[in-house]
C-alpha cells in the first residue's frame, strides 16, 4: 500500500476536516462546516479495517460532536500530540511505522515526523507539505479523507 501496511489513520480536525475557518455567533458559540464526502472516506476506510482516530489541540464540542457521528475516537485538548499518539499507539500494540497522519500546520510537524506515512491537504503549511509522503489535491475541509481513501484504495490495486 504505502511505506508500511496501515493500521491507524489520525487526523488532525481543523484545517484537515475542516477549512480551518470558525464561525462565531453573537453569543460566542462556534460552529464549523464538514464535508460529508469525509464521512464517506472514513466509514470506507473502516471497512478496510484501519482504525482512524481525531488528535487536536482545540477543546470544542462540535470536535467531539463529528468525531460521535464518523464513529471514531477524539482526543482533545491535546498539547503534545506526539507523546500522546505515542501513547495511545503502545497501549493499542500499534507500530508507529504502521501509522499514518494527516496534519496541516506545524502544531502537527512533530507528531508527523513520528509516524511511517504523512499526508496533508494542498492547502497546508509549507513547512507539512515538505515532510509529507503525499500532499493531496484536495483543499482541508473539502474532501481531503474522501480523496485519502481513493488513494489508499488505488495503491491496493497496484
Amino acid at each position: 500500500m504505502f511505506k508500511n501496511s496501515v493500521q491507524l489513520i489520525v487526523y488532525d480536525f481543523d484545517g484537515v476536516m475542516t477549512d480551518n475557518k470558525v464561525y462565531v455567533d453573537q453569543n460566542g458559540r462556534e460552529m464549523v462546516q464538514v464535508n460529508r464526502g469525509d464521512g464517506l472516506g472514513v466509514s470506507e476506510i473502516t471497512k478496510l479495517g484501519i482504525e482512524q482516530i481525531i488528535i487536536s489541540t482545540e477543546s470544542n464540542p462540535v470536535v467531539s460532536v463529528r468525531a460521535e457521528k464518523l464513529g471514531i475516537l477524539c482526543l482533545q485538548a491535546i498539547e503534545n500530540k506526539k507523546m500522546t499518539l505515542i501513547e495511545y499507539c503502545k497501549s493499542n500494540k500499534i507500530s508507529l511505522e504502521n501509522t499514518a497522519f494527516v496534519g496541516n500546520d506545524s502544531n502537527d510537524k512533530e507528531v508527523m515526523e513520528t509516524v511511517g506515512t504523512t499526508f496533508c491537504p494542498s492547502d497546508a503549511h509549507g513547512s507539512i507539505k515538505d515532510i509529507s509522503d503525499y500532499v493531496l489535491k484536495t483543499k482541508g475541509g473539502n474532501g481531503v479523507i474522501r480523496e485519502l481513501f481513493d488513494l489508499i484504495t488505488i495503491k491496493e490495486r497496484e
